[in-house]
């Protein structure tokens, strides 16, 4: 929704008013749709309430990677996809996927450093 759109502006400036300051009357227009936006994103939201969903992966292979974060994006589209046109929860919904994508492969190599560090121990 564009600036436009959403505010006008009426400006008044006369002889009625004795000292000659501009006045202007604002009116907003539009809060209907931001009002139903909104309740739409909460429906959104309580989606995310409790345990979203579990993939499973082997942090050696790349391939098992991009399989669990594939995975998770529909797991996140399942639950947040009929909201995805609305202006709030669509971006929110691209965010989370990129969060939890970053989240996989940061665990991927948490498990990975945790293993090397487990075999230099032994060799020493």
């Amino acid at each position: 929704m564009s600036a436009n759109s959403a505010t006008r502006s009426r400006c008044f400036y006369g002889p009625h008013f004795n000292d000659g300051r501009l006045m202007m009357a604002f009116e907003i227009k539009g809060l209907n749709k931001v009002t139903n936006d909104m309740k739409e994103f909460q429906k959104a939201l309580s989606e995310l309430d409790g345990e979203i969903g579990t993939v499973k992966f082997d942090p050696e292979d790349p391939g098992s990677i991009e399989v669990a974060i594939q995975d998770m994006e529909h797991i996140i589209e399942e639950k947040l996809g009929r909201y995805s046109s609305n202006p709030f929860a669509g971006p929110m919904m691209d965010q989370i996927k990129e969060t939890m994508r970053d989240q996989i492969i940061q665990k991927a190599q948490e498990v990975r450093d945790n293993q090397e560090e487990e075999e230099d121990d032994e060799r020493q």
